[in-house]
């Protein structure tokens, strides 16, 4: 979220999705009964640290801090909501002003807060205690949102052994405090929503996205038989493929593969962010695979498909569409199609929040294919349309530079200095035989660094020494 986007939301005034509260120094008491009632309808932006006209009032920045840990430790408290939900407040900067937004989805659950179920409409949170209507809440949810389906019989020991120690250093390595560490097995399920318990017939147990996020293939297989996504390479051989990935593991695992198949076959030119070298591709397709991943509708047998182009990629996958036609950027609302696999893959720092990824495709591409504009169709089938550089075009890569961004890959250095070597053979490749020190400067970093990167390139045969005293260009 951006200042200017904030500011955007503070101009439009509270409505059936947004909300402004004040909160200097603590927590409104009522902040869980306006999550609840998000949660519970559509979903809506929640700001801390804003008057009732939109005033950026600010927070007290001493306080930040605290108000930001304390916000995610009682949204995964379920005295404060039940099923517990958790959510990480963002701050963001509106002039001198400092405040907390957060984004609330839409949930395939009903929720309470203090034991009461809330609704949300334009005026605001009010309390639901109608049973009829509360049945309704939990018939409607159930219809539409197919991960929440409860397999009575899916037990612990069929979740793949050691995937949640995994997901536990994914989590630790993006937040030490975070509230999952401290949870057993079964008690971090039960707070991602990955466990629950259906109010109509008092069945328990764990759920379809449970399934799909741990599974062993042999019971995803069970409780989803056509599930698959399959990725392409389509270059030369347009019938057929000139590489393939058949995926029908769990999505922890499948997003690394898929990421995997991206670095194998996509360039990532050089780009600095600021002084930073960051990755143009990876800022983008993670959020390409984490959408195929966490909004396609697995009820639907038609597979995912994932198909690399010589000048795009193209994804389609099975959606439960709540609109029809392109999605215009720069007035996108997100709506979760699972939000439960989309909270997850949140936790594990594998998308930014709710909606970040047709925002940073739309983003990244100027730089990364100039003049290219991604689509996305919102359809019975979404379609993703994603221009790439053409290989061996000016600011491409050939096949051959591709290839050794791949064996890179295949050195198993830390993702630092894996990342670091392939932007040394992307500024080698579009700068032409360089010294050490010239390459320094480009990346930046420290020579001794780069000298030392140099030398295991050349070992590995991928750079050589070039006409010229110090001079190193690709092999």
């Amino acid at each position: 979220m951006t200042s200017e986007q904030l500011e955007g939301l503070l101009r439009q005034g509270e409505g059936i999705n947004i909300e402004y509260k004040q909160a200097r120094n603590a927590l409104p008491k009522d902040v869980f009964e306006s999550v609840c009632a998000f949660l519970n309808r559509h979903g809506g932006h929640l700001i801390l640290g804003a008057g009732n006209d939109g005033t950026p009032l600010g927070v007290d920045e001493a306080a930040a801090d605290q108000l930001q840990r304390d916000f995610v430790t009682l949204s995964n408290n379920p005295t404060k909501l039940q099923p517990p939900f958790l959510l990480e407040l963002t701050p963001v900067r509106v002039g001198a002003a400092l405040l907390l937004h957060v984004y609330v989805p839409q949930s395939s659950q009903v929720h309470r807060s203090g034991g009461v179920v809330f609704d949300r409409g334009h005026e605001g949170d009010f309390r639901v205690t109608d049973e009829g209507r509360i049945s309704q809440f939990y018939a409607r949810k159930s219809s539409y949102y197919s991960e929440g389906r409860i397999f009575p019989y899916l037990r612990l020991e069929d979740f793949k052994p050691g995937l949640l120690d995994k997901v536990r250093a994914l989590v630790r390595s993006r937040r030490a405090d975070h509230p999952w560490l401290l949870l057993s097995d079964e008690e971090l399920l039960k707070s991602a929503g990955l466990y629950q318990t259906d109010p109509l017939t008092g069945v328990q147990g764990y759920t379809q996205a449970a399934a799909l996020l741990l599974g062993r293939d042999e019971i995803i297989l069970s409780v989803l038989p056509a599930y698959r996504i399959d990725a392409l390479v389509r270059r030369h051989d347009m019938d057929r493929y000139d590489d393939r990935l058949d995926l029908r593991t769990n999505l922890v695992e499948a997003y690394e593969q898929l990421m995997d198949f991206v670095a194998k076959h996509l360039p990532d030119p050089f780009y600095l962010e600021g002084t930073v070298r960051v990755s143009l591709r990876d800022k983008i397709f993670r959020e390409v695979v984490a959408n195929l991943l966490v909004h396609r509708e697995y009820l639907n047998g038609r597979p995912a498909r994932f198909i690399i182009y010589a000048d795009r990629v193209e994804v389609d996958n099975a959606n439960h569409p709540v609109g029809h036609g392109p999605l215009d950027p720069r007035g996108f609302q997100p709506f979760p199609k699972n939000p439960t696999l989309a909270k997850f893959f949140v936790q594990l720092g594998r998308v930014e929040e709710l909606g970040s990824g047709v925002r940073n495709v739309t983003r990244y591409l100027q730089a990364y294919r100039p003049g290219g504009k991604a689509e996305f169709i919102e359809e019975d089938v979404f379609r993703t349309v994603v221009p790439v550089p053409v290989s061996g075009a000016a600011g491409g890569m050939s096949p051959n530079h591709m290839d050794i961004q791949a064996r890179i890959a295949g050195l198993r250095l830390m993702p630092k200095a894996t990342a670091r070597l392939q932007a040394i053979v992307q500024t080698l490749v579009a700068k032409g035989p360089l010294t050490t020190g010239q390459v320094a400067e480009q990346l930046p970093a420290p020579v001794r660094t780069v000298r030392r990167d140099f030398q295991m390139l050349v070992a590995a045969g991928i750079i050589e020494a070039a006409p010229g005293v110090g001079f190193y260009q690709v092999s």
